[in-house]
């Protein structure tokens, strides 16, 4: 079992981080808050070269072995916590928690509000009440606080447009959504926004699709 890997960053995008540890590189699937807090600014960046930490869950099947990474162990439980959930499986758990921070989920799920989960795209009500039900009294035992996780980088120049919607269509794809429909909604936002991150972006396209 993996239970971080702490290494040189050499990808990033807003669902996926590469981290080069012993010459090994892994594939790390992250939120997208989790990739706001690598690049350092809610926006695009590479920071090639960095060194960072990253608490992994393991997702391993017949065809297909994962892994998700996150910036304390406290949101690695969490997410953990979201998959025992009937009909949860990690890629929801992972839009969950790139439509909100994690203490805002921690919140949500304490004070039973539907309507906060019910606006992820694709997550009804009914799920969010059994989510709120299982979920409500183990919540708040999670402690969220920072432990020494994500080392915060330097300043990046702002990302150009097109990169931003470049990105937030790979990530929204990445996701599990159309790409034309992706599209067509990051280029309604950015035409409202032009000067929006890719986090923005994607938070505002997770309500449009």
């Amino acid at each position: 079992m993996i239970e971080y890997i702490y290494g040189e960053l050499t990808e990033l995008s807003p669902t996926l981080a590469v981290l080069e540890a012993g010459g090994v590189g892994y594939a790390v699937n992250i939120a997208l808050t989790t990739f706001t807090q690598l690049s350092g600014k809610e926006r695009s960046a590479s920071n090639a070269g960095q060194q960072c930490r990253l608490y992994c869950t393991e997702i391993i099947r017949e065809d297909t072995h994962d892994l998700f990474g996150f910036p304390t162990k406290g949101e690695r439980a969490l997410f953990e916590m979201l998959m025992t959930v009937s009909g949860i499986g990690a890629n929801t758990a992972r839009l969950i928690m790139s439509a909100y921070s994690a203490a805002d989920i921690r919140q949500i799920i304490a004070t039973g509000n539907v309507k906060a989960l019910s606006s992820i795209k694709g997550f009804g009500p009914k799920t969010a009440q059994r989510l709120i039900v299982d979920l409500k009294d183990k919540v708040l035992k999670i402690d969220l606080g920072v432990e020494g996780g994500i080392t915060l980088f330097e300043d990046e120049p702002t990302t150009a447009d097109s990169e931003v919607k470049t990105e937030a269509v790979s990530a929204l794809t990445m996701l599990g959504f159309a790409a034309a429909a992706s599209s067509k909604a990051v280029d309604k936002i950015l035409t409202q926004n032009p000067q929006a991150t890719v986090e923005a972006v994607i938070r505002q396209a997770l309500k449009l699709l």
